[in-house]
């Protein structure tokens, strides 16, 4: 379901506010989309991550946590979203984030995020700039440009393959993920697993059934 019209950043959230908890909105190019329900294994991936990152910052790290789904405000202006070839206001929702861990009552929105992942699914292919670029690709692009980010995440929901994006020195480097034996080794936030851990209970890794 797509909204008709222009919206800033600032009408988008107003917008947002009056819809139910239920409904999924993102800020594409100044028009609010609403994107449908995800497939079970989709959620399924997302809680394995957040539910594996918790475990692994309640000891590394416990002043951050991990999330699904929260509002974020990336803090990039028009000239920075220029920059990065984008014209519009945009609000994408991350499917997964590591933010600092403050508790409090009806709290949608951070300005910071630490580490943002993506589970792609169908809508995330679809191009959303003139040139073509996947709403996939412009969500990592977008999130590398998070000045508070230093991990992105891409997860395929339909075979095993996580692309990781990390910031260095140096800048950005990515590196690929394909076997389910794969180590996703993340010392920022004292997770260290095998990748086929996030596909667990999935139709890639199915759960053992009792004989």
């Amino acid at each position: 379901m797509t909204m008709q019209g222009r919206l800033s950043a600032a009408a988008f959230r107003f917008f947002q506010e009056g819809r139910p908890d239920e409904e999924r909105w993102e800020l594409i190019a100044g028009t609010p989309v609403m994107t449908a329900p995800p497939p079970i294994d989709h959620n399924r991936i997302a809680s394995n991550l957040e539910r594996l990152l918790n475990d692994a910052l309640e000891h590394h790290d416990p002043d951050r946590e991990a999330v699904q789904r929260p509002g974020l405000e990336l803090g990039l202006g028009p000239a920075v979203l220029a920059g990065l070839g984008f014209a519009g206001a945009y609000r994408p929702e991350p499917d997964v984030a590591v933010i600092d861990d403050d508790p409090v009552a009806g709290r949608r929105l951070v300005d910071r995020a630490h580490l943002l992942a993506e589970v792609v699914s169908g809508t995330d292919e679809e191009p959303v700039l003139p040139d073509g670029l996947p709403w996939i690709d412009a969500k990592t692009r977008l999130y590398r440009a998070h000045e508070a980010c230093r991990v992105v995440l891409i997860v395929e929901q339909n075979r095993i393959d996580v692309v990781v994006w990390e910031r260095g020195p140096d800048g950005w480097v990515a590196r690929c993920l394909a076997e389910p034996d794969a180590v996703l080794d993340l010392p920022g936030f004292g997770l260290r697993c095998p990748v086929g851990s996030l596909y667990a209970g999935t139709h890639l890794r199915p759960r053992q059934r009792l004989a």
